[in-house]
């Protein structure tokens, strides 16, 4: 096995080059090669021939598994950017005021966002497009939109956050 893995290490830069060549990114690449050599690593004993070989077929394994991870993720977030926005008139009427005078302190594509999916209520698919961009990228950005608004929300109103604004004692109109 000790020889083996000096074979696998002496050729780290051939596999790396054979992956990165596939994946397009260096930092994927090194990704791909380090956990399929950890994966790997304990079924040198069992290999009896050329361990570079099979170590090649082993990578091409993890860059097919990569692309389908990749793939997946993509089709969850596409699933989730064609959900309706489900919205609690009730609740949505007693919210905090100030809720949108902190959303317009929020970077000026996250504003947007907001302002269009949450208050506007159209789906994320039909801002991507209206926007000009993937409804990947556009369910990644109301998600840190999202993000950024609570982050101002807690700075903003302290402990009446915690309970979704629902008993908003801060000064704001």
């Amino acid at each position: 096995m000790d020889e083996s893995v000096s074979v696998l290490v002496a050729n780290h830069r051939a596999f790396l080059e054979f992956v990165q060549r596939r994946v397009g990114s260096r930092d994927v690449a090194e990704e791909i090669l380090q956990d399929a050599f950890v994966r790997n690593v304990d079924k040198l004993d069992e290999i009896r021939d050329n361990a570079i070989a099979w170590f090649y077929t082993v990578l091409r394994n993890a860059i097919t598994d990569h692309f389908r991870r990749t793939a997946a993720n993509g089709r969850k977030l596409e699933g989730l950017a064609r959900e309706p926005v489900d919205r609690d008139e009730e609740l949505y009427n007693v919210v905090c005021k100030c809720v949108g005078e902190l959303a317009a302190t929020l970077k000026p594509e996250y504003a947007e966002a907001l302002q269009r999916i949450e208050i506007d209520g159209i789906p994320v698919v039909d801002y991507a497009d209206q926007s000009g961009i993937s409804s990947n990228n556009a369910g990644v950005r109301i998600f840190r939109a999202r993000e950024a608004l609570r982050k101002q929300v807690t700075r903003a109103c302290g402990t009446c956050a915690e309970h979704g604004c629902l008993d908003c004692t801060c000064s704001r109109p």
